[in-house]
């Protein structure tokens, strides 16, 4: 039921996002390639550290890559859908992302979109070129589907990590519980549920976006690094899946990751700050669950 509300969510979603698209470059008379790649030129938007910055706002909107191999041990033969999953499910978002901002910039000049926030995004600006007050409207619902869907999906698939870990005796046992009929980790989602809360008391929506960006980067270069180490220390180990263009992929993946971390400690030290603060928060408690496994 889970998979099939999140399937529904997802489509309406992209048809939203198509809608935008289309509505843009059919009835939006636009602004040119060449205006716009002299505003770019005197807003001096090509800084490498500023583009850092923007890096970390526009990872939040892919960061659900992440979430499907969570819920790996429910899927069928993993070995080969979740690297096709992630590979061809990132390549769809990719294009259509680029054709969302490039439907942005066709709309609007440079300023009106850089001058967007959270009251007034951007796509209420692109839509309302081709709807008028309607579009308001129209992307505010489309917003709230996506919310919906970004929800539900990260609620199904993050639940599984307590659980897993749990399991593991890295994490209080009552949390390794299914529920009998569904066979869902409820009581972890139920803690998932309360801490997201907590979390959502300590600041702006933009900055706990920064602080979990930051945070979860440090595990994907460390995850990432694990592919080197693994080979190493357990080369006959079976292995389903094996890095796409070992090892300079994962070798680019860790550079760029470690490249942004340095600039977001440069660009947003309390947004950096808080993320390690978090993330210290659960030391003490991996340590003593770790201690209990010891022989």
């Amino acid at each position: 039921m889970g998979g099939r509300t999140q399937t529904i969510l997802t489509a309406c979603k992209v048809w939203g996002i198509i809608i935008i698209i289309a509505g843009v470059y059919l009835f939006t008379p636009g602004v040119s390639w060449q205006e716009l790649s002299d505003e770019f030129r005197t807003q001096n938007l090509g800084w490498i550290q500023a583009f850092g910055a923007a890096m970390l706002a526009a990872l939040w909107a892919y960061d659900g890559w992440n979430n499907m191999p969570m819920a790996a041990g429910e899927i069928e033969r993993p070995g080969r859908n979740v690297p096709l999953a992630l590979i061809f499910g990132s390549l769809v978002v990719l294009t259509v992302y680029l054709l969302t901002n490039l439907a942005y910039f066709h709309a609007l000049p440079v300023n009106e979109i850089a001058a967007a926030n959270t009251a007034y995004p951007v796509a209420t600006k692109a839509v309302t070129t081709f709807l008028g007050s309607t579009g308001a409207t129209f992307v505010t619902l489309a917003i709230m589907i996506s919310i919906i869907g970004s929800l539900n999906g990260s609620i199904l698939t993050n639940s599984r990590v307590p659980f897993a870990m749990a399991s593991d005796g890295l994490f209080p046992k009552v949390l390794a519980r299914l529920h009998e009929k569904s066979r869902v980790p409820v009581r972890s989602i139920v803690v998932q549920g309360i801490w997201a809360s907590a979390l959502a008391l300590l600041g702006t929506f933009d900055q706990l976006t920064n602080y979990a960006i930051f945070a979860t980067w440090i595990f994907y270069i460390l995850t990432t690094s694990s592919v080197f180490v693994l080979r190493r220390t357990m080369p006959d180990a079976e292995r389903p899946y094996k890095t796409l263009g070992y090892p300079v992929t994962p070798i680019i993946f860790i550079l760029v990751g470690i490249w942004l971390l340095v600039n977001t400690l440069q660009t947003s030290p309390l947004e950096a700050g808080v993320g390690i603060f978090l993330i210290a928060l659960g030391l003490p408690i991996y340590f003593y669950f770790r201690s209990k496994l010891a022989p």
